[in-house]
């Protein structure tokens, strides 16, 4: 038995959606104030079912880190993730003037059907300078908030096109010369709290920086597992990519960005070690799910839990 989902769209700033009288999600489209930290929308705050938050907002360390969001932190000279570039051979450095942002342009569904939520968003990538440089369809689906299994699904996907007339190249920190530091493409920042958690993939637990790399293909689902300050619990949030972001056909492999200490953070990195080019007129397309979960799930519980809740992408 799922619990219904209901929407709330305070016009101009976020769309809600709760869950048995909990707000699960919070997706904010209000363009930030602070245009160094990449002004896109984002996700924040996002909370289990039983009201735990489970993401971070403008920590003190990371400014620009908010939430779940959708990233590019090196796009042919402009950074799309926020706060310093990294740049080859002098290394981080304060550049406004690479600093891109994502418009909002519109919504072509906000609704809830019972256990079901749908946000489709339309978006264009624009150049510190206000170039169009791509446009994106996005979708972020809300369902399966079933109290038994205390645990809700985010399903979030991506289709963009490249409109700026010149091909587009995205790559990493690690593209540009620092080593394992492939970010890039979906993250989430976890809060202060979860400093130190448990980080898990389908070969079992391991440290971060072991982790930190692994290709995709070969670890499918990546889960963070930590303990709450103030109360006696514990969350855990599992990122698996769906099948054809592993095939050959998509646009490039993609790699884990994790870490545990100094600070909770992964991101399902699209170009980690090498760079991919998308052409003038050509589209990539990446489809992502989330699950929130309260307790301590093991790998176990996670793969019977997957295997139960499959989609069809």
């Amino acid at each position: 038995m799922t619990f219904p989902l209901t929407v709330t769209h305070t016009h101009g700033a976020r769309v809600t959606v709760a869950a048995g009288g909990t707000e699960i999600l919070s997706y904010v489209y209000r363009p930030d104030p602070e245009a160094y930290e990449s002004r896109k929308p984002y996700a924040h705050p996002v909370r289990t079912l039983s009201g735990r938050t489970v993401t971070g907002y403008r920590p003190n360390d990371h400014r620009w880190h908010k939430g779940i969001q959708m990233t590019a932190s090196h796009l042919s000279g402009q950074n799309f993730w926020g706060g310093s570039s990294y740049l080859t051979g002098t290394g981080y450095q304060r550049v406004p003037e690479r600093i891109g942002s994502m418009r909002h342009d519109g919504f072509s569904r906000v609704d809830a059907s019972d256990d079901r939520a749908d946000i489709a968003e339309d978006l264009t990538w624009l150049s510190h300078g206000g170039e169009e440089w791509a446009r994106e369809r996005r979708t972020l689906s809300v369902h399966s908030a079933d109290p038994e299994e205390g645990a809700w699904t985010l399903d979030w996907s991506l289709h963009l096109t490249n409109v700026r007339g010149e091909p587009l190249h995205f790559g990493s920190p690690t593209t540009a010369g620092r080593e394992m530091a492939g970010y890039t493409g979906l993250q989430w920042r976890g809060p202060r709290d979860f400093t130190g958690g448990q980080v898990l993939t389908p070969e079992g637990p391991g440290e971060d920086s072991d982790i930190m790399g692994t290709p995709a293909a070969r670890a499918p689902w990546l889960a963070f597992v930590a303990e709450h300050d103030d109360v006696d619990a514990h969350s855990t949030l599992v990122f698996a990519h769906a099948p054809a972001n592993l095939e050959e056909s998509a646009i490039h492999p993609s790699h884990w960005f994790v870490r545990s200490r100094p600070v909770p953070v992964a991101a399902l990195s699209w170009a980690f070690f090498e760079e991919f080019e998308l052409p003038p007129g050509e589209s990539f397309a990446y489809d992502y799910r989330v699950i929130v979960a309260d307790g301590a799930w093991d790998g176990e519980r996670i793969a019977r839990y997957l295997q139960a809740h499959p989609r069809e992408w």
